[in-house]
């Protein structure tokens, strides 16, 4: 996740610095007023944002009550199962909201570390704190999605679980078929009922009954779960083919799919996950999509680790997709010619590290594009036909 480059906290004044540590059954708020540096802790029922506002307000009014100015209250907590409804509400009321990556907190490095929701507060509080006067090192802060666009990541998030489930239900028939000598069964092709009922088994016999029964209760959830993609896939297409006034990303989705090798699905996941976002510079996109080389250098020992995987997991997985697609559709292209130049005809390891390299160097390039136009070095555009 991306840092926020600007302090917000004010550098003179009072300040209540709140940290947040949020649980289904309780919240747990760690206080520490600046410049008093007067600390509180307090609990409150789970899900409360009414309580919460209430206690902050008379946290603030107190630090006022002593110092006689105005107060600012700076809140932060981890992002997680809650969402960014916490940081819209008090947002909403004028208070100053961090959503926290929780990947960039420091631990402990122990073995066996203490771990209760008040540490896990304080250390909350201490890197907040820090942040805010500069200290970027501390921890890094999630730039929260409007409504709209986090709306808009739905549709292609849940075809991806869709198409998880569906390969589940399709390795469990033909599991279940292999028990009884049978392989060459294809449960996504059409006819499966009919041709389930011709099914023999390895010794000749017809299906055990409940194992049949058995494969129809699974034909019948995979039925719904295609059902389902196909539901998603048309509100996907819809979205670009009739875009709404508050989707401010469509032109996008619509500049990479006239792109050789990039469908709606891939340019979809592309912008909505990352391509929407402000980027400084090419280190950074490549870092959210987890796609940097992490190297290791301590005394005469140095070697490569990899990529850091720290990223958006989805971004890189259809990253290192689209570079496969890209050397088949996109031959001629620069990028292509530069990943033929280095690999050649190797096989294996080798070709699947070049591919990630080319994840990067193409994300990098398709960046470009939808900020500035420029298309990348060669790559061919779709016809208007297609």
């Amino acid at each position: 996740m991306s840092q926020i480059k600007h302090v917000v906290a004010p550098q003179d004044g009072a300040v209540v610095f709140v940290a947040l540590e949020l649980s289904k059954s309780a919240w747990l708020l760690a206080a520490q007023a600046a410049p008093s540096g007067k600390v509180s802790s307090h609990r409150l029922d789970g899900g409360d944002p009414d309580g919460l506002l209430a206690l902050l307000r008379r946290l603030q009014a107190r630090e006022r009550a002593a110092d006689g100015e105005e107060v600012q209250i700076v809140l932060g907590y981890e992002a997680g199962y809650d969402g960014f409804w916490l940081q819209r509400r008090l947002t909403a009321e004028g208070i100053t909201c961090w959503v926290m990556d929780p990947g960039s907190l420091q631990v402990d490095r122990r073995a066996r570390r203490a771990k209760t929701d008040r540490l896990d507060a304080a250390m909350l509080l201490r890197a907040l704190m820090a942040w805010c006067r500069g200290d970027r090192a501390a921890c890094n802060m999630v730039q929260v999605p409007s409504v709209e666009r986090e709306d808009a990541r739905r549709t292609h998030r849940e075809r991806q679980r869709l198409i998880a489930e569906r390969v589940q239900h399709v390795n469990r028939v033909k599991g279940l078929l292999a028990t009884q000598g049978i392989y060459n069964f294809q449960p996504l092709r059409q006819g499966r009922w009919d041709r389930l009922g011709e099914l023999r088994t390895g010794d000749g016999r017809d299906l055990p009954p409940r194992l049949r029964r058995e494969i129809e209760r699974e034909f019948t959830r995979l039925e719904l779960v295609l059902e389902q993609i196909a539901a998603s896939e048309a509100e996907r297409d819809a979205a670009v083919a009739q875009p709404v006034a508050e989707d401010a990303d469509v032109e996008k989705v619509v500049l990479l799919s006239k792109l050789g090798g990039i469908g709606t699905e891939l340019a979809t996941v592309l912008v909505r996950e990352a391509l929407y976002r402000s980027f400084a510079n090419r280190k950074e996109i490549a870092a959210y999509a987890g796609l940097t080389p992490s190297h290791f250098a301590s005394g005469d020992r140095q070697r490569d680790q990899g990529i850091s995987k720290a990223g958006n997991p989805l971004l890189r997985k259809s990253m290192v997709e689209l570079a496969w697609l890209w050397l088949r559709y996109q031959p001629g292209s620069a990028l292509a010619h530069w990943f033929t130049g280095r690999v050649g005809e190797i096989r294996g390891r080798m070709r699947k590290i070049a591919a990630v390299a080319l994840a990067r160097k193409l994300l990098v390039a398709l960046w470009r594009y939808v900020t500035t136009g420029l298309v990348p070095e060669g790559a061919r555009l779709k016809t208007a036909s297609v």
